[in-house]
């Protein structure tokens, strides 16, 4: 009696060790008994405190300078322009295009603007350019301060330094669920001129926004504006009065996939007349190549000067990392020919598409089936050393793994004849466990030895759900990235038995569901 009693209370203190340590419950709960007493861990051990708390303010400080770097932004250009006229005229190619259009006045030019968050509710932005013409030049910094009162309303102040001198102050403020006002406030340091600035934002639809704009000052102007944007196409448009102009203006942008687009724009108004027409496409992972051809007729006073521009735009970045975009601007022509500008529109799309077809296009491909084979030769390396260790792993579980399926054998109790894991679709096309290959070609591997190893007293065997089996000890992820299932013939009081689980699927077994 006094042995029985001492007998149950060893069981019941070696349950509560167990239990109250979280650790030793999950080698239990996968391994077993058998598990604990020869030693078998899950995972690293547990550092001392100073090295855990180390550990967390080290994670800490890298989670915040990674939050502070996806928060910066950066944005830039570097703009060259070439005017062929003038070069065929003697002058240089790399000379003003005398074209009143955004790019006239100069040869070469360059943008670059950061936005840097400095607290929750502060953000600086800092901003210049650069524009070179010859031997002359003219550039502008700027910098703005954001600061965020509320969740719903913000206040911005401006200063630029340079050719334009202004000081400006803007507030912004979500009056409704759907509406946004914003007012401003610039002065000039150069004359002296003070313009105020009025705007409404309002969402028509889930994916279409409508805007009007009051400016007064030394140009007075209303504009009124709508974009519209989903996930194949985006559309805006904008109609504008002021004091000396007016004019209206759309474009529209269609994904053809989700490496190309083409964009169609066109302006009118009092001073011009143009159509851009073009599109882009991306050329790599962080890489896109956009060309946009422009034709339209510039007026001044009683001029009329027309141009034909071809621009070329290659925009870059790695990973949160944007760099400046590149901007090619060539002047084709100051004379309207719909023959000429029908083929300087052509010539290049047509150079484009056949050095997409049959020079870049077949260049990413072999690069890619070379970056294939040379990852399926690292692969392959692992793969075998991960199997060496599965293998020798199970060589440790055997003798037990054997003693326990002779004792379910005696007793007419679970027995695991056949166990396979590994790629799902090829153990699926198999009609027969017996005829899947145990190597590393196969992508499957045997796992009989270690399920006959987790199999308990009671005759039962339990795989837990979203625990992924290759983690299990005697097993290896015999094809990383696809999907895996394990396969099981069993016995049990002398009938067979077979039953499947996917990789994270919970497994019990025997069950009667699994009879054949």
């Amino acid at each position: 009696m006094k042995d029985i009693a001492t007998e149950n209370f060893q069981r019941i203190r070696d349950a509560y060790e167990i239990l109250s340590d979280e650790n030793k419950r999950q080698i239990y709960d996968i391994y077993g008994m058998e598990g604990l007493t020869s030693g078998l861990e899950l995972g690293p051990k547990l550092n001392k405190p100073e090295e855990i708390k180390e550990q967390l303010e080290r994670l800490q400080r890298r989670k915040e300078e990674e939050k502070l770097f996806i928060h910066t932004r950066s944005t830039g250009s570097i703009i060259a322009n070439f005017s062929i006229p003038q070069y065929l005229d003697g002058y240089g190619i790399m000379r003003g295009y005398g074209v009143a259009i955004c790019f006239s006045i100069c040869t070469m030019g360059m943008s670059s603007e950061v936005e840097l968050p400095v607290s929750k509710k502060n953000t600086v932005t800092v901003g210049g350019n650069l524009v070179v013409n010859g031997s002359a030049g003219t550039g502008a910094a700027s910098t703005v301060l954001r600061h965020q009162l509320s969740s719903v309303s913000s206040i911005e102040f401006m200063a630029t330094a340079g050719l334009r001198s202004v000081l400006g102050v803007q507030t912004s403020r979500q009056i409704s669920p759907h509406s946004t006002a914003t007012s401003g406030l610039a002065v000039s340091l150069r004359d002296g001129s003070i313009n105020l600035s009025n705007a409404w934002t309002r969402q028509l639809t889930e994916s279409c926004v409508g805007n009007i704009q009051l400016v007064l000052g030394d140009e007075s102007s209303i504009s009124v504006g709508w974009q519209k944007k989903d996930e194949k196409s985006s559309a805006a448009g904008e109609v504008k009065f002021g004091t000396n102009s007016f004019g209206a203006s759309a474009h529209y942008t269609h994904c053809f996939s989700p490496k190309s687009h083409g964009r169609i724009a066109g302006r009118v108004g009092s001073s011009a007349l143009d159509f851009e027409i073009g599109g882009g496409r991306r050329i790599s992972e962080f890489s896109t190549v956009r060309m946009m051809y422009n034709i339209g007729i510039q007026v001044n006073f009683w001029f009329l000067s027309p141009w034909s521009v071809l621009e070329i735009r290659v925009t870059s970045c790695w990973s949160k990392i944007s760099y400046p975009s590149l901007i090619l601007q060539v002047l084709l022509s100051t004379d309207l020919n719909a023959l000429f500008a029908t083929t300087a529109f052509a010539i290049p799309s047509t150079l484009y598409f056949l050095l997409q077809t049959y020079v870049v296009k077949p260049y990413y491909i072999k690069r890619e089936k070379q970056k294939a084979l040379e990852k399926m030769d690292d692969l392959s390396t692992q793969l075998t050393e991960a199997r060496k260790a599965a293998k020798k792993a199970q060589k440790l579980l055997e003798p037990v793994s054997n003693r326990k399926k002779n004792g379910q054998m005696e007793n007419d109790g679970l027995v695991i004849t056949r166990a396979m894991y590994g790629n799902r679709k090829k153990i699926r096309e198999s009609s027969d466990v017996n005829e899947i290959n145990d190597d590393v070609a196969s992508q499957v591997l045997d796992v009989t030895i270690p399920l006959n190893f987790l199999v308990t007293e009671a005759g039962q065997l339990k795989l837990h759900e979203g625990i992924k089996k290759s983690g299990i000890m005697g097993f290896y992820d015999p094809c990383p990235g696809d999907p895996k299932i394990l396969v099981v013939e069993y016995t049990f009081h002398g009938r067979k038995y077979k039953a499947m689980a996917e990789d994270s699927e919970a497994l019990l077994i025997p069950q009667d569901i699994h009879q054949i």
